[in-house]
């Protein structure tokens, strides 16, 4: 990832960076490449607080270029939309969003073993 331009706004408390990424061998980043590679490139930045935004790849051209914003905290990165910060949900916070999916399945599919089950055995007597 190439660094463009980078600009300090404290106002906002962050830092806004304008990049280009040549990927010739591979395909698109992904957008949780494109956090975790800006938030290595601004020094003290947290991950949770690295937001990135109007990506755009060139047609026919292994080039991407975008927006990331770092944040200085969590209250100056809450002026971000909500359409953002759900895009970047995932990423931030990939643990919560895992465990609701796996756990609600086992626990539909034993619920209805157990309805078999109950049915089974009214049936033989």
């Amino acid at each position: 990832m190439e660094i463009i331009e980078r600009k300090e706004n404290p106002l906002l408390n962050r830092v806004e960076i304008s990049f280009r990424w040549e990927h010739p061998k591979g395909a698109t980043p992904k957008l949780s490449e494109m956090v975790a590679a800006a938030a290595k490139a601004e020094p003290g930045s947290k991950k949770e607080l690295t937001f990135v935004k109007n990506v755009n790849t060139r047609f026919g051209r292994p080039q991407t270029t975008g927006i990331a914003v770092i944040y200085g905290d969590a209250e100056a990165a809450a002026l971000e939309p909500d359409f953002v910060h759900s895009r970047h949900k995932s990423i931030h916070s990939p643990n919560e969003e895992k465990e609701p999916a796996t756990s609600e399945p086992v626990a539909e599919e034993s619920s209805a073993e157990e309805d078999e089950g109950d049915s089974e055995e009214g049936g033989d007597e």
